[in-house]
């Protein structure tokens, strides 16, 4: 059995606190604190915090990346956009430590002149850096050509199958990405619509070393506590087979 490491994506709980606090989300009243989220999740188990910095800034904010920076004990995931806008935010406050995902479902294939020069800058600072990708063996031999230490598989079409065929055809096709990405030197990571009850499917990937859960977390915590909750998944991620 190998086991799988858990980075719990905190976006939501800064989702929920710039529902009220928008124009202020330094103030002492401002809440729920992201940092504090992430500090329960590293209690509870977690490998690592993932954090997506957007153009809009409709969650997490810069401040709360410095502030993760400062804070976590584990490593700090930031998803990002290719703009030079977030690059120049990244590198200004990343360690060597932590990591960046190039988040959104990138088509590798296509923008590897755009993609290229933005992985060079980031890998020079000591990045380790990962791309967000659909499960194809284009993408994964694209990613893997640019040279890249890490590829996250994009999860959420098997996470959001209607009918048991689609399950079967996405399933799959991750398979087969996440062999093609382990024969070609990569870490494979998964993530997007993964919860509590279709991670049983996810068991069926081979050679994943990292889930990133948000959502469903989150969600969970609502009921149960954010510790109880991340504690449950990471459960769930019991026996993965490699």
């Amino acid at each position: 059995m190998t086991a799988m490491r858990l980075g719990v994506n905190i976006d939501h709980v800064a989702t929920l606190r710039q529902t009220r606090y928008a124009a202020m989300p330094e103030s002492k009243n401002a809440e729920p604190d992201p940092i504090a989220a992430a500090s329960i999740c590293e209690r509870a188990g977690a490998g690592g915090i993932v954090a997506h910095l957007r153009g809009d800034r409709r969650h997490i904010q810069d401040r709360d990346i410095e502030r993760l920076r400062e804070n976590i004990i584990t490593k700090l995931n930031l998803e990002m956009g290719n703009t030079p806008e977030i690059v120049d935010v990244a590198l200004r406050i990343v360690e060597k430590r932590e990591e960046i995902t190039t988040e959104g479902g990138l088509d590798v294939v296509a923008q590897r002149r755009e993609l290229e020069p933005t992985i060079r800058r980031l890998q020079t600072a000591g990045i380790r850096v990962s791309l967000f990708i659909d499960p194809t063996l284009e993408q994964v031999d694209a990613a893997a050509e640019l040279g890249v230490e890490m590829v996250e598989l994009h999860t959420g079409r098997l996470a959001n199958a209607f009918a048991e065929k689609i399950e079967k055809e996405e399933l799959e096709k991750l398979r087969a990405a996440a062999r093609a990405g382990s024969e070609s030197h990569l870490q494979v990571n998964a993530g997007h619509g993964i919860n509590y009850r279709n991670i049983a499917l996810i068991h069926q990937i081979p050679h994943l070393t990292e889930l990133n859960i948000g959502h469903s977390i989150v969600s969970r915590a609502i009921w149960v506590g954010l510790e109880t909750a991340v504690k449950e998944m990471l459960a769930a991620m019991e026996n993965y087979p490699g």
